[in-house]
């Protein structure tokens, strides 16, 4: 009986050691590595404010004398107005011997003073060279030499389930390193359009922005940049930016101090199963086109609302998130092809890629379509003859484009329906919607027939009082 215990222990030690054989030992990597990430803090100076709107309010025809009593007592010198000050935490990492240093556009944005810390304890300031809200990335520059630096790897060869390693200052705890493995590739987030994100289970928290990630190589692959939380701290959940995206807005930074990106001038959506269905597709891929800008490269190129874009250079979309960062690392003013179904059949654009817009002007027009002005909430427009045939309406009815909080969304009413009729009313153009609409009563319960994916619906609506 002893020898059998003795076995089994010897058996479990063992496999025990060759468990531990088989993780990765990180030491070497961060020995090497850690001397090249460092600590930004940035000041914002807020608008000085009056010290005595912080007091008690004082009361109404106080004495001159009362009142510089009071700013005596609640400043101590005197002064009526007090500076405030915010400050943020985030972390970087240098890529060269001579100080650029890379970090997140969100950890420097309207930063008064940026100051960034080494690892051998030094703190210099650092000049913002220029940031690129978009991708999230900023370049600083500090007045040194011979610094330590990092290598840049190639995200593209990453593999998911591969080791990954973090370091930064999480809550301000600097050199803190975590690590963990790739959850996935090529993400797409609200607000990251032109990112396709690498997702890890690394611990990212508050203070990680701006710090590497690493592959086991020992090179930066990606910015840790975001986190999925529903408390404010980790989850499972971290997003880094990958390098080839970074180093494009890099180089275009050092150059001429702003980035440049490619526009096709579409909106794009994803081919949902049944939408595949309805479009004669064998499975759901590419990117469904549902609003082609007036002016823009695509409106030239002859895109029509409808289209499911398949390949964009010759690279493959499986899905609309994919699209976005390749047009804009195309270069501008050059031809590019377009492969895309139509009705069933497949052709072949060619499109010159213009310049994205300025993002002021991209929120002006979507803030003006985001305001119908009608007392449903939405926006039509009338149906071309290739719409009529890809959505089989063969006649009548206006196509929703927009949906906005009120009646029509509370109904059910989706972007991308056809309504043929309200309370009996034949809808032949925008015209009559348009007068129909202004005559509803209110408070009375209004049938409204749509035509979505091919089948009529029957809706009820309610203009409240």
């Amino acid at each position: 009986m002893l020898n059998k215990l003795i076995w089994s222990f010897l058996l479990i030690l063992f496999f025990n050691q060759n468990a531990l054989a088989q993780l990765p030992d990180f030491t070497g990597m961060v020995k090497k590595n850690g001397v090249a990430v460092v600590n930004i803090s940035t000041t914002q100076k807020a608008p000085e404010v009056d010290d005595l709107s912080q007091g008690p309010q004082l009361p109404e025809g106080i004495s001159p004398e009362m009142e510089e009593l009071f700013r005596h007592f609640f400043n101590g010198q005197g002064g009526g107005y007090i500076p405030r000050e915010t400050k943020s935490l985030g972390s970087g990492f240098i890529i060269s011997q001579d100080g650029y240093v890379l970090t997140n556009h969100h950890v420097v944005k309207d930063a008064d003073e940026i100051v960034v810390k080494l690892s051998d304890r030094r703190e210099l300031l650092a000049k913002l060279i220029g940031s690129d809200a978009r991708t999230d990335v900023a370049v600083l520059k500090v007045e040194a030499t011979n610094l330590p630096t990092v290598d840049i790897g190639d995200p593209n060869q990453l593999q998911v389930g591969e080791w990954v390693l973090a370091i930064g200052s999480p809550f301000g705890f600097e050199q803190s390193v975590t690590a963990g493995i790739v959850s996935a590739k090529g993400r797409s987030l609200p607000g990251g359009n032109y990112v396709p994100f690498i997702q890890t289970d690394v611990a990212i928290n508050p203070g990680n922005s701006g710090g590497p990630l690493f592959n086991m190589d020992g090179k930066v692959v990606g910015i840790n940049s975001q986190i999925y939380s529903r408390t404010g701290g980790f989850m499972g959940l971290s997003f880094a930016i990958p390098m080839d995206i970074v180093s494009n807005v890099v180089d275009q930074i050092k150059s001429s101090g702003k980035v440049a990106r490619g526009w096709l001038g579409v909106q794009i959506q994803d081919v949902t199963r049944e939408l595949a269905e309805s479009f004669g597709m064998k499975r759901p891929q590419g990117a469904l086109v549902s609003k082609v800008i007036a002016g823009s490269p695509s409106e030239k190129a002859g895109l029509q609302i409808g289209d499911i874009i398949t390949e964009f250079n010759g690279q493959r979309i499986e899905t609309s998130g994919e699209l976005p960062p390749m047009v804009g690392m195309s270069p501008i003013d050059e031809k590019a092809t377009v492969k895309i179904i139509r009705q069933g059949e497949t052709k072949t654009l060619t499109v010159t890629v213009g310049l994205l817009p300025e993002e002021s002007e991209t929120l002006a027009e979507t803030k003006m379509e985001e305001k119908p002005d009608n007392r449903l909430g939405i926006t039509v427009v009338d149906l071309t003859n290739e719409q009529r045939e890809q959505l089989q309406v063969i006649q009548n009815g206006v196509l929703v484009r927009n949906v906005v909080k009120g009646p029509g969304r509370d109904a059910g009413i989706q972007r991308g329906d056809v309504i043929l009729r309200i309370q009996n009313n034949i809808i032949r153009d925008v015209a009559d919607f348009d007068k129909i609409v202004k005559n509803l009563p209110a408070g009375k319960s209004i049938a409204v027939l749509i035509q979505r994916q091919g089948s009529p619906v029957f809706l009820a609506l309610k203009i409240e009082k």
